[in-house]
């Protein structure tokens, strides 16, 4: 019983407190990039001790005479995204790094549908018009249900039908968010951002 309970606890969660990704840009003081990548790898290093960190990708600037950095952070929920905005570290990291930076730093954040739809390459861009993110989610959602009846399913159908769509539900949100979508988004590219050189 209390196995079901943390469950379907999990699926309340992914409902309220969905992935995040958190994208800044921050401008570094010429001359500074040496000082300033000392900080960032002690940040990048202290943020993978917090739960729920799924990665960071860096942007090196390529114009040197106005150095700008893109860091790009993934978090499974937004409660832990929060936690280690929250934390004494990135804090301290933080006030490290004001001296070497110019003006604050610019923060983008996505939640929901729109963390799917991020191009690993160019985390930057705008997610894609939505009726383009439900054709593909829809494409995708076709896919990982027909295959989900065909193969998991059949295994667990002696569970009570609650406990099956609990299992399937889960399921789902796991393969999306973290297999499926990823590789949708990169094989669609050239039709979700058209605009965007690839």
């Amino acid at each position: 019983m209390q196995t079901l309970i943390s469950a379907m606890s999990n699926v309340e969660n992914l409902s309220h407190d969905p992935p995040t990704t958190i994208d800044i840009l921050q401008r570094v003081k010429p001359g500074c990039e040496a000082a300033f990548e000392v900080v960032l790898t002690d940040l990048l290093e202290a943020a993978k001790g917090f739960e729920g960190h799924l990665g960071v990708n860096v942007f090196r600037p390529s114009d040197h005479a106005n150095p700008e950095y893109r860091i790009v952070f993934k978090f499974d929920r937004v409660s832990h995204l929060k936690q280690w905005e929250a934390s004494a570290i990135r804090q301290k990291l933080l006030e490290r790094a004001k001296h070497l930076t110019v003006g604050s730093s610019q923060v983008s954040i996505l939640t929901g549908l729109e963390t799917w739809f991020t191009l690993p390459q160019q985390p930057s861009v705008p997610p894609p018009p939505r009726y383009k993110m439900m054709v593909i989610s829809g494409i995708t959602i076709y896919v990982l249900i027909s295959l989900i009846n065909l193969l998991i399913v059949p295994l667990i159908n002696p569970l009570p039908l609650f406990l099956r769509t609990l299992v399937v539900t889960l399921l789902m949100v796991a393969i999306m968010t973290y297999v499926a979508m990823p590789r949708m988004t990169k094989l669609f590219a050239g039709w979700l951002y058209p605009k965007v050189k690839h």
